[in-house]
């Protein structure tokens, strides 16, 4: 899991690891990828539980090596069916990189629908500049 979260396209988007990693986000429920034995990548999911704003956010990352296997679609399809299904949320959000059109597609696959641009929403890897980020919502009944 380290090895694939410190390749330069993981960290580009998520940044290095922080000591502790994989299990050093508490606010956060996380799994690994796994494909024919071998790690692919972790996907995690936070809830937000205030009734009146109850929903629940993802975000993942795979192995660069797997890219364009349909590896994240199908973790993002089985996490957003066990948040609605199981955990009865009605929203799920996720908020790419505006640039990061690989992710996007992925997301739009699953159902994700664009709302909007988060301006300046969050640090370059590199702790330079800022960039945008795109913020994506999917509904329960609209997962393909």
């Amino acid at each position: 899991m380290l090895r694939i979260h410190r390749t330069p396209e993981v960290a580009r988007w998520w940044d290095q690891p922080e000591e502790g990693f994989p299990w050093d986000e508490p606010e956060s429920s996380r799994f690994t990828i796994e494909v024919d034995g071998r790690i692919a990548g972790m996907i995690q999911f936070a809830e937000e539980t205030e009734p009146k704003y109850r929903h629940a956010s993802i975000d993942l990352f795979v192995d660069p090596e797997l890219h364009g296997r349909g590896i994240g679609t199908e973790a993002v399809r089985r996490v957003v069916r066990m948040l609605i299904d199981e955990l009865g949320h009605h929203r799920i959000t996720i908020d790419p990189a505006a640039d990061n059109p690989a992710a996007i597609r992925v997301y739009e696959k699953v159902g994700f629908t664009r709302v909007g641009v988060m301006r300046a929403y969050e640090r370059d890897g590199d702790g330079g500049g800022w960039h945008d980020g795109l913020l994506m919502e999917l509904l329960a009944g609209e997962e393909t």
